[in-house]
């Protein structure tokens, strides 16, 4: 199988099924508005991410947490330039998981979704691990491919509980 490097994301939430970049892949412009207040108003976490006030519906837009164009988040993520700065590609190789960057991350879902997913890295690798996200994102009522933590099927509107 063949991957985008750019989309392996040190922490976990592999980038091949956010909708920020699902979002921006697509052009989906119904979706990058969906995005901007989650992300400006802070329901995704505890409270407003770090310099999103002014988010708008251009500043969603990403390749992955590893190319040359990030989300604004990705671009300041601790965990990310922690890696970097270690030599790693992920929290998979690192001893010291969980550390204070994952304790301190502000979103709750992503937080669960890394504490799951590192160690499964670990034991599995990357390519499985891929495999498997992907796998997991997918409508178990018609198949359809959607985003890590969509609530509901874009197709056919079926509930969907995947993180």
């Amino acid at each position: 199988m063949a991957t985008n490097p750019d989309l392996n994301s040190p922490c976990g939430l592999y980038c091949g099924v956010c909708p920020i970049y699902i979002a921006h892949r697509d052009n989906n412009i119904k979706l990058k508005e969906r995005m901007v207040n989650p992300y400006k108003g802070g329901t995704l976490g505890k409270g407003t991410l770090p310099n999103s006030e002014a988010l708008s519906i251009e500043d969603i837009r990403c390749r992955g947490c590893l190319s040359d164009e990030q989300f604004m988040h990705c671009r300041q993520c601790e965990i990310r330039n922690c890696t970097k700065e270690k030599g790693y590609t992920g929290c998979h190789q690192c001893a010291e998981f969980p550390c204070q960057h994952i304790d301190n991350l502000p979103m709750a879902a992503g937080k669960k979704v890394i504490l799951q997913a590192v160690p499964y890295r670990r034991e599995v690798g990357t390519e499985k691990w891929i495999q498997d996200e992907e796998a997991r994102c997918i409508c178990p009522e018609c198949g359809n491919k959607v985003f890590r933590g969509a609530v509901k099927c874009n197709q056919c509107k079926v509930q969907l509980n995947l993180d």
